[in-house]
């Protein structure tokens, strides 16, 4: 079976306004590859000295006191799930709308994923956990879908009301914010990832825990690397997920020098698109609220006739997704579970309906009027 990415990348590059902006925001990659450099030179590829610095970086960001770099947004799941001693025979409630790698990582811990339908705003239904919750419960995992915090205060009560841990899935949401308080501090841990289309990206894959715990943060320090407490001592038998220097190097120069203007252009450009689509009665937009600093992975929302509005959008230029068509408990590998079409009906409507507009920082408030206008005019056609 061939790797599916490199057509799908090609497919993509098509599109005059995309999803991917990858060459302009490393435009300036020759200041990166300098620093590279200094990583062949020096030889410190496995968590060199960028890694404790992107983990203090990350720490300060998250207003937590420890960050642990790993090899994955995934890994940073399923990491915690283990240094919570979460396994085999334990269950984790979820939401049902979510990436493949918030289940991946329940399931490769050797818990069982329990879902939970979400609500219009696309995040977990804090108000659907409590009745999910069993005698093989142990922890939460809400994910800030697209960069938009989850209601934390409802889920900490369920939380704490049952003596449940909390894990946020914060791969979306670096900088967000729920009542001032960052995500990534707002459960036990929280996890985010580096993929090169994250809002923070490297060149490859990478992610990061964050944590309160002090020894959460030194069993986690175990569990990514071997175990290992120094080059012939061996606590526990774990796993190799470090987060390689080089990919280290390349999130510290983007935290460094363009987080914040990737963050507040990214916002800037969500509110000029919901001041161009708010009036048209054939879309419905997310909310916004006060209380809430969401940091637009994506700008999401829902229409009628989604799919012919996606391919007119595409066939006129216009890289428009959908994320997801299909909800995590319809996925065939979650047939096991037992879940049948009709158990989270939102979750359902809303992957017939959603669809997903680019909205990082290089896209132009000509680009966002062009796209505006054209959906304008394909709801006049029809």
């Amino acid at each position: 079976m061939k790797n599916f990415y490199p057509n799908q990348y090609q497919k993509d590059s098509l599109y005059k306004i995309n999803h991917n902006y990858l060459s302009e925001q490393f435009s300036d990659h020759e200041i990166i590859l300098e620093k590279i450099s200094e990583v062949v030179q020096n030889n410190d590829f496995t968590l060199g000295k960028t890694v404790d610095e992107v983990e203090a970086l990350i720490a300060n960001e998250a207003n937590t006191k420890y960050a642990i770099g790993v090899g994955s947004g995934t890994d940073a799941l399923m990491l915690s799930l283990k240094a919570l001693g979460i396994g085999h025979g334990d269950e984790v409630i979820t939401t049902t709308y979510t990436f493949y790698a918030t289940i991946g990582a329940i399931v490769t811990s050797g818990a069982t994923p329990v879902f939970c339908d979400c609500g219009k705003d696309f995040n977990i239904d804090h108000t659907k956990i409590e009745e999910k919750i069993t005698r093989k419960t142990k922890a939460i995992m809400p994910v800030h879908w697209s960069g938009r915090p989850c209601n934390m205060n409802e889920i900490r009560k369920v939380a704490k009301k049952n003596s449940l841990e909390i894990i946020e899935d914060a791969c979306h949401a670096l900088q967000a914010e729920y009542f001032g308080e960052k995500c990534g501090g707002l459960g036990k841990l929280g996890c985010f990832s580096f993929h090169p289309l994250k809002n923070l990206n490297v060149w490859g894959d990478g992610g990061i825990i964050t944590t309160n715990d002090k020894e959460l943060a030194k069993k986690l320090k175990l569990l990514r690397n071997h175990g290992l407490t120094g080059r012939n001592t061996c606590l526990e038998f774990s796993y190799n997920s470090r987060l390689d220097t080089i990919q280290a190097v390349v999130a510290k120069h983007l935290i460094k020098h363009k987080l914040n203007n990737i963050t507040n252009t990214r916002i800037k450009n969500a509110k000029f698109y919901d001041q161009k689509l708010s009036n048209i009665e054939q879309i419905k937009l997310i909310k916004r609220e006060n209380k809430l600093k969401e940091v637009f992975h994506l700008y999401q929302f829902t229409v009628r006739n989604r799919d012919e509005l996606a391919d007119y959008l595409r066939n006129n230029g216009i890289d428009a997704k959908i994320h997801y068509p299909t909800p995590m408990h319809l996925q065939p590998a979650a047939k096991k579970y037992g879940y049948e079409k009709g158990d989270f009906p939102v979750s359902e409507k809303l992957s017939n309906a959603s669809i997903s507009l680019p909205v990082h920082e290089f896209i132009t408030e000509e680009q966002i009027i062009y796209t505006t206008d054209l959906i304008k005019e394909f709801y006049k056609k029809i």
